[in-house]
């Protein structure tokens, strides 16, 4: 409220002056005024104004309708003119004539300061309610924009016509005087410099006006486009701060409608999608000797480790929050080809022979064929992708030992690797038909072991920092047979 208040206490002090330039050129009667007489009544005028001003608007929040602040600093104007044209007719008895001139010039002024003042205020108010992140209209809306701009522009113009309208009209009276005692080139020069004045002070007050609302606007577009780029980023929780109460406004408040069923259509596809994942994959677990906990623990392993990996060792492990997330939705799909071996083979109580045991190693690429089908028919993106990854490369190893490839290093994609070492812990912490359980220090050390030739170096590393992870999440999701 400082700031417009300072930007008011500016804005009649210069209006003052023009006010006092205004009489001068179109009224006779305050041009026969000393400086003192026309200076002085209208000093204190506006003093009176501007401290009716303060005390009306010092109890008025600042978030009052627009309509509502317009229409009183118009007002103030108005009583100025009241005043003056009173005392003129007290002191000077001055005509009806001079009073109107007055009564216009006032009105002219004040419906220009408060077009200003008024943008300014709205522009502290979207700020404020920016601040708030107000998602709500604070007022319903007054009037609509286009009848705004139609009266807006229907007053500048009859104003400002009437205002030169009195110029041009003093000005013939003028020549008609000094017809004969006045060169006309000199009279022409005369007339010139006082159209030329009140052009430039409307010129300057319109474009302070069209500055203002262009400032104001240009605040509300980059919100909604801001909030747009980022749900177009698939952040759902981005909100539109409802700054302004009119039409643009509304935009904001729709938008933030459509932007929450957005979220929530988005949130029953991705929990329909994350059932339909675990439902397939543990289909693909009943079918083999593990449980459904498998799938469940290992999504968990993976998180751990992703997670730590990502605060410990970024430049060779960046993974995002939004990798580690998909990590853990894509994993439980890792054995999903399991369902293209036979059960002669996939129940088997005891050791495969050679020969089953490379029917058994097609389940990666079995998993991985049918990912990439899901990828022709529902496009490529970063879930199905993982899932593949994943599906294809959990069974390589590091030293290129593995299958189905017989990748090296890392040119195992991350997420096999991951995988890996949460797949080959849970599988030796699990009881089977045939094997017993491991406890967590042998198959730690059995992990620890096969770091540099089974595992990735890197990830063993943070397997040992995450172990107590590891056992809280084995003890959480035990198996219920």
């Amino acid at each position: 409220m400082q700031r417009i208040t300072g930007r008011c206490a500016l804005h009649y002090g210069v209006t003052l002056s023009l006010f006092c330039l205004y009489g001068w050129q179109v009224c006779p009667f305050l041009e026969s005024l000393t400086l003192p007489q026309l200076l002085g009544p209208t000093l204190v005028t506006f003093a009176i104004m501007f401290a009716v001003r303060n005390w009306l608007l010092s109890s008025r929040p600042l978030a009052r309708n627009g309509l509502d602040g317009f229409g009183l600093e118009v007002g103030f104007y108005l009583l100025g003119a009241l005043l003056l044209s009173g005392y003129n007719a007290l002191a000077h008895d001055f005509p009806l004539e001079s009073h109107l001139k007055v009564l216009l010039g006032m009105t002219t002024l004040g419906f220009l300061v408060a077009a200003d003042l008024t943008l300014e205020r709205d522009w502290h108010r979207a700020r404020a309610r920016q601040a708030e992140q107000s998602l709500a209209l604070s007022h319903p809306l007054a009037m609509p924009l286009p009848r705004k701009f139609t009266l807006f522009t229907l007053a500048t113009l009859t104003l400002l016509g009437g205002v030169f309208f009195l110029l041009f009209n003093k000005d013939l009276e003028w020549l008609v005087t000094v017809e004969r005692s006045l060169p006309r080139v000199d009279a022409q020069h005369y007339i010139l410099w006082e159209i030329a004045f009140v052009m430039t002070v409307t010129f300057c007050y319109l474009a302070l006006i069209i500055h203002g609302y262009g400032r104001n606007l240009g605040l509300s577009l980059r919100q909604q486009t801001s909030t747009m780029a980022r749900v177009q980023c698939g952040d759902f929780d981005a909100r539109v701060p409802v700054t302004r109460d009119d039409e643009f406004g509304l935009i904001a408040a729709s938008t933030n409608q459509m932007i929450g069923e957005l979220k929530s259509r988005s949130d029953e596809l991705n929990l329909t999608r994350d059932v339909a994942i675990l439902g397939l994959a543990s289909l693909a677990e009943t079918r083999d000797n593990e449980t459904g906990a498998h799938i469940i623990r290992t999504q968990h392993y993976v998180k751990a480790l992703a997670q730590y990996l990502s605060r410990s060792d970024w430049d060779r492990y960046p993974l995002d929050d939004a990798t580690i997330d998909l990590l853990f939705k894509s994993a439980p799909l890792h054995d999903v080809g399991k369902v293209g071996i036979p059960d002669a083979i996939l129940l088997k109580p005891g050791k495969l022979t050679d020969e089953e045991f490379a029917i058994m190693k097609r389940h990666p690429q079995i998993g991985a064929d049918a990912l990439a089908s899901a990828e022709a028919q529902l496009g490529s993106n970063s879930f199905l992708r993982l899932a593949r990854e994943i599906s294809l490369t959990h069974h390589e190893k590091w030293d290129g030992s593995g299958y189905p490839a017989g990748l090296a290093g890392e040119a195992i994609p991350l997420s096999g690797r991951l995988m890996a070492v949460a797949d080959v812990y849970d599988a030796l912490i699990s009881k089977r038909v045939y094997k017993p359980a491991f406890s967590h220090e042998e198959a730690k050390e059995i992990i620890v072991k096969g770091s540099g030739s089974h595992f990735d170096p890197g990830i063993v590393a943070a397997f040992l920092a995450c172990e107590a992870q590891f056992r809280e999440i084995a003890a959480q999701f035990q198996d219920h047979h």
